[in-house]
């Protein structure tokens, strides 16, 4: 089985990616050391990419995937955008501020963006896409699954928040699963 370190700390997310990853010979790995990068990048891309990059040093496998991804909300020309996960202190915080934010808007249009990098043990870019999952911002939160922004965020073709669905339906809906399936075959055509 092929392991591919994910550059992130957050167990959640390496979780989400095995689910999606099932079907193929691939297990992601969390970093071998304390995993703290500097995300200065002006997108999506350029965060996964100075993730990537970051966690090359920690030398546990060949290949090193990075993703970098968060909330666009339309009539907040983007925002939370690349700062979703540094809106506010928390889960609840970042949600409870969105909702505020949104307080009397009624154009609610909202996308989940996933960017993913591939590097090598060199740090050298090797691979990148960047894919969206549409959806708008519930006036409140419902649902008890996901992570992050999930409880407020409505997924049209399922009728209900992503904090609703099963792991299993998100893994076939969500914006990182569909930056994933391109990922992986990627892999499986060029490893």
């Amino acid at each position: 089985m092929q392991k591919i370190t994910l550059a992130t700390g957050n167990k959640n997310k390496v979780d989400e990616i095995n689910l999606i990853a099932k079907d193929y010979d691939i297990e992601f790995v969390l970093p071998d050391g304390d995993f703290n990068p500097i995300e200065d990048g002006k997108t999506f891309l350029d965060n996964a990419f100075c993730k990537a990059k970051y966690v090359c040093k920690f030398k546990n496998t060949e290949l090193y995937l990075a993703d970098d991804s968060g909330l666009c909300v339309e009539a907040l020309k983007g925002a939370p955008g690349i700062y979703s996960a540094r809106y506010e202190k928390t889960a609840q915080k970042r949600i409870d501020k969105l909702l505020l934010n949104m307080k009397g808007i009624k154009n609610r249009n909202a996308k989940f963006v996933c960017a993913m990098v591939i590097c090598n043990k060199k740090g050298e870019k090797v691979f990148e896409v960047q894919k969206e999952c549409l959806g708008s911002i519930m006036l409140e939160q419902k649902g008890e699954g996901g992570f992050g922004y999930d409880p407020i965020f409505f997924v049209e073709e399922k009728n209900c928040s992503m904090a609703e669905l099963s792991k299993e339906e998100k893994a076939k809906v969500s914006h990182r699963a569909k930056a994933l399936n391109e990922v992986l075959k990627w892999l499986v055509k060029n490893c």
